[in-house]
């Protein structure tokens, strides 16, 4: 065992002198690999993370949404839907909610406003998200204006501005009482905007759907599993898009992994064949070269890893935000939790490191086959 290590610690010895000799070359190399890397783990990081914080907002979503379509449209539900809905075995709550989208002509911004279900403030108060207080340039006790269906103005004091960690979620957010709502839109007493219901057996959401579409078939139910899913599409279609913006940086770095395993230089065939020419086997040249490609390979590697980590989770993925978190002239100020799984390391490691590793071996073996005179004349 000794002898391993004291075998593998000589060939370490040797590469790193070898790569000495040409480090302008080789860090050339490491540079514009540690790129690729950079490049696709920032992706990576950003829309894992970005699906983590979506997984996170939707577990406390209900169980089950049920919508009233009319013509193919979202329209608004009776209040009689919400008592028959909760006659629903296996039904543990409903309740009728109230939400809309606003357009703010002074910001040139879409408000989602929001009836909570305990709502704190008084009628004539509303609670706005940060990027709403940003957006307009008001803060805690300013008037808020708010042009109704019907051309009046309401004029609802700011009680409060919601915290900047829930900018993910809340950052376009108007939170009004029902009557300021229903003031606001237009929308009579006993109307809703859908019904959210509890369902006491998760496994029976399925089964409670189909009830709901054979008791109201102008009904769409919609399943919290049905909402993580489709935020999971948008982010996986992002990220497939950036991905294809950075196809040219994909394809240099496969011409670069090709250009290694066509064939070696004439310096490095005859650096092989004097090793051959002094006694060493070809075990040994192999070795030599997968001591090479991996010392490159995880240099870039590492480099890229730590700079895509710093470019998602501390500057916020700033090169990135504009196309994963969405175009919309209102976006959230967020910063990313820091997640980094085995499974995304794991991905990044077989796309870039083994290729390339694998590539430097395969010219290595046809040269060390050769007679070493023949090599080294080459």
């Amino acid at each position: 065992m000794r002898t391993w290590l004291e075998r593998q610690r000589y060939l370490v010895d040797f590469t790193l002198s070898s790569l000495a000799r040409r480090k302008g070359k080789n860090l050339s190399l490491v540079g514009v690999y540690a790129l690729v890397v950079f490049a696709l783990a920032s992706v990576l990081f950003t829309t894992h993370a970005l699906r983590r914080e979506a997984a996170l907002v939707l577990r406390d979503a209900p169980e089950l949404v049920v919508q009233r379509l009319a013509a193919g449209r979202h329209d608004l539900a009776p209040a009689a839907w919400v008592e028959a809905l909760a006659g629903i075995r296996g039904v543990g709550s409903a309740r009728g909610r109230l939400w809309g989208y606003y357009y703010d002509p002074i910001s040139r911004a879409n408000y989602t406003v929001l009836v909570p279900e305990d709502f704190w403030a008084a009628d004539g108060e509303l609670v706005v998200g940060s990027g709403v207080a940003r957006a307009r340039r008001v803060e805690a006790g300013e008037l808020f204006p708010l042009q109704a269906y019907d051309g009046t103005t309401l004029n609802p004091r700011i009680r409060e501005v919601l915290p900047s960690e829930s900018e993910i979620v809340a950052a376009d957010l108007l939170l009004l009482s029902e009557g300021d709502f229903r003031r606001l839109f237009g929308t009579a007493r006993g109307l809703f905007t859908d019904v959210a219901l509890s369902v006491r057996n998760e496994r029976e959401v399925t089964t409670v759907a189909r009830k709901a579409t054979h008791l109201f078939p102008d009904a769409r139910p919609i399943t919290r599993a049905e909402l993580r899913r489709t935020y999971e599409s948008i982010f996986d279609w992002r990220s497939g898009l950036v991905v294809v913006v950075l196809a040219g940086a994909v394809l240099a770095f496969a011409v670069v992994a090709w250009d290694k395993a066509s064939g070696l230089s004439a310096e490095e065939r005859r650096e092989v064949g004097i090793l051959k020419a002094i006694g060493w086997e070809t075990s040994d040249v192999l070795l030599l070269k997968l001591w090479e490609g991996a010392v490159i390979s995880l240099s870039a590697f590492l480099v890229g890893m730590l700079l895509a980590y710093a470019h998602v989770f501390l500057a916020r993925a700033a090169l990135l935000e504009p196309a994963l978190a969405g175009w919309s002239t209102l976006r959230p100020d967020f910063r990313l939790v820091p997640f980094v799984s085995s499974y995304q390391v794991a991905t990044l490691f077989l796309l870039t490191v083994v290729p390339y590793t694998v590539a430097t071996v395969v010219p290595a073996w046809r040269a060390a086959t050769v007679d070493p005179d023949a090599v080294m004349r080459s």
